[in-house]
Parts: structure tokens; C-alpha cells; sequence
């Protein structure tokens, strides 16, 4: 979006392409973007390199007639083999112009409204009419605090299939099409960034902060312990030398952050855990053994936090795959989490 943007206010005529629909195992997943300008040079993907001259020359086209156009491809077994996949499928690619006003295609105003959110990190689902009418950024809300499942503001009424699918793919994470009176509606997530707390500067938080951060989430540790948390111990984190609760306060965790605790420490780990319980958190865990993480349900139990939001602790942390060392514990952790942010069982 970004380069489409430059593109375009460099007066260069511009194409947007965007995996709508796939089937079998297509090398991009929904939402996938590919921009084009009048020279043929492009950014992105929507196919891992089997169908993009094909999407190029069709996006050329787009370019001269300013009519959008929906494509398929059925990517064959041998092609997909060619291009790293176990097997074919088929990939529908929606193919639209980049327009300076209202009219057919993409505006660089909605183009700029979805940059500007993902900026201020706010969540918003951009709606994309597949017949090339108007398009609609729509604001994603606060989240619930159980699930992480973010609300929806400025959608249809209840009972509207297009509202319903809002709700789903930012609950999700995940474009999809829906099919409306209208036609073809592409809804596509552009939420904001995925965030992990780390309170406890410990041998387990380093290997954690490091796949995290490779996973996608920015990461935070913190510990007022200034000996554990250096930069020395964690290069390129960020640290927050303070007391967990008071740390947590501002960092004010919404339905896309993650809170671990790892230092087994009542006094820190416990203030930490009452204020992620009382924030809208998606995911709160904390190390133990069965026996510690019972008698601290208790404890944070005093604090006022009822049986509901206790059950929203996830202890001891982590899934059972036997993990010994800290690393593998590392891992352990963050599967626990991609599974709670996705709805794994």
C-alpha cells in the first residue's frame, strides 16, 4: 500500500491486486497484495512467483480501462511443487486501479485511511466491494475481555451477513469474501499489532522474547531488577525497569496483547497478573508447577478477581510437549499463545 501510494503521487497510474479466494494449498493466503504502476514494475506478492506476470500484464489492462476485474488460477501440482508447495490449488485475484477521487477502483483516501490507522495502531477491517464499487474502512473496537475477540463499531445491524463477517475476520484475523445482495464483498483485517509482556527478565524470557518477535509481536520485558534486565541480556527488546503493576498500567494491554509472568516471585509476578486479569488481554499465563499456580489463584483470588477471570489464567504456562530446557519451555509458551490468539483448542 505504501509504494501504491508513492506511485500514485508521483502521477504514475497504479493497480492494486489482492488475493480474494483461495482453495487447496495456494501460496498466499487472503489478503495478499501485489501493486503494479504503468511500467511494470511491482512490489508484493500473491502467489509466491507462479501467477504474477500473468496478474502484472491483467493489472496493466486494469490500468488503461480503469475497470476492475476478478481472476482465477488453478495452480497445478507440478507448478506448485516449482514454487515450494506439497500440492495444487486455486487462487482468485481481485484486480482494481488505484483512483485519485471517488469513482471505480481503490481511492488513495481509503488507501490513506487504512495506512493511517495501522500507524496509530489502531484495528480496522477495510470492506471491498468485488463489482469495483465503493469501498469502506470500518473501525475495529475495544475487545472482550474473556476472549480477545475485539468488538466491531460503525458496522450493519444485526442479522446483515456483511456485518457478521466483520466481526469474524477480525475476530479471526483472516480476509474472506462474503456474498451479499450485491455480490462479492472482500473483508480484510488490518488490525493492530500483536503485543507480549514478558514480566520476569529470566533465562526462559530470552529465547521467548526472541521467537516472539519473530512470530510478529512486539515484545516487552519487564523487571525492576536492573541486573536481569539489561540490554546486554535482551539486544533489540524493549525494557521497562519498574514494578510489574505499575508497568502495566501503561502499557494498558488490549485484545491483542499477551501477559507472561516467569519470575516466580508473589511479589511481582501476582500485581502483574491482577492487572493483566483486569484488562482485555487475549492471553495471561504464568510459570509454576500445579501446586504453585493453586495456591496463586488463591492469592490473586483475595485481590477481588472472580472465578471467571481466574479461569482466564493459563497455568502452569505453556502446552504439555515435555519441555525441559529454556528454551523449549520458550516454545511451549508461545504455541500456548498463537493457539489463544487463533482459537486453537
Amino acid at each position: 500500500m505504501h509504494q501504491a501510494l508513492a506511485w500514485r503521487a508521483a502521477g504514475q497510474k497504479v493497480a492494486l491486486a489482492t488475493v480474494a479466494r483461495t482453495w487447496g494449498s495456494s501460496p498466499r493466503p487472503a489478503g495478499s497484495k501485489l501493486a503494479v504502476n504503468a511500467a511494470a514494475e511491482f512490489v508484493g506478492s500473491v502467489s509466491g512467483g507462479c501467477i504474477e506476470g500473468a496478474v502484472i500484464q491483467e493489472a496493466l489492462e486494469v490500468m488503461a480501462s480503469g475497470a476492475s476485474r476478478v481472476l482465477e488460477f488453478g495452480v497445478s501440482d507440478e507448478t506448485a511443487w516449482e514454487v515450494g508447495l506439497a500440492c495444487g490449488g486455486k487462487v482468485e485475484v481481485f484486480v482494481e486501479a488505484v483512483a485519485p477521487e471517488a469513482g471505480r477502483g481503490i481511492t488513495r483516501a481509503v488507501l490513506e485511511e487504512v495506512l493511517a490507522a495501522r500507524r496509530a495502531k489502531r484495528s480496522v477491517v477495510l470492506v471491498t466491494p468485488l463489482d469495483g464499487s465503493a469501498h469502506r474502512v470500518v473501525p475495529v473496537g475495544a475487545g472482550d475481555p474473556v476472549a480477545g475477540v475485539p468488538g466491531v463499531s460503525g458496522a450493519p445491524g444485526d442479522g446483515d451477513p456483511l456485518a457478521a463477517a466483520v466481526a469474524q475476520v477480525a475476530r479471526r484475523d483472516q480476509a474472506e469474501v462474503v456474498d451479499v445482495a450485491g455480490g462479492g464483498v472482500l473483508v480484510e483485517p488490518h488490525l493492530a499489532p500483536l503485543r507480549l509482556v514478558i514480566v520476569g527478565a529470566v533465562h526462559v524470557a530470552q529465547p521467548l522474547a526472541e521467537m516472539a518477535a519473530l512470530a510478529g509481536f512486539a515484545v516487552t520485558i519487564v523487571d525492576p531488577r536492573r541486573a536481569f534486565a539489561t540490554a546486554a541480556r535482551f539486544p533489540g527488546q524493549a525494557l521497562v525497569v519498574g514494578w510489574p503493576d505499575v508497568a502495566l498500567a501503561e502499557l494498558a494491554p488490549d485484545a491483542r496483547t499477551a501477559v507472561v509472568t516467569l519470575t516466580h516471585d508473589p511479589k511481582l509476578d501476582d500485581p502483574a497478573l491482577v492487572a493483566a486479569l483486569g484488562s482485555p488481554a487475549f492471553y495471561v499465563g504464568c510459570l509454576g508447577s500445579k501446586k504453585t499456580h493453586e495456591a496463586r489463584r488463591v492469592r490473586i483470588g483475595e485481590h477481588g478477581i472472580g472465578a471467571a477471570a481466574l479461569d482466564r489464567l493459563r497455568g502452569p504456562v505453556g502446552l504439555r510437549i515435555g519441555a525441559r530446557t529454556p528454551p523449549e519451555i520458550a516454545v511451549s509458551i508461545l504455541a500456548e499463545i498463537v493457539a489463544a490468539l487463533r482459537g486453537a483448542a
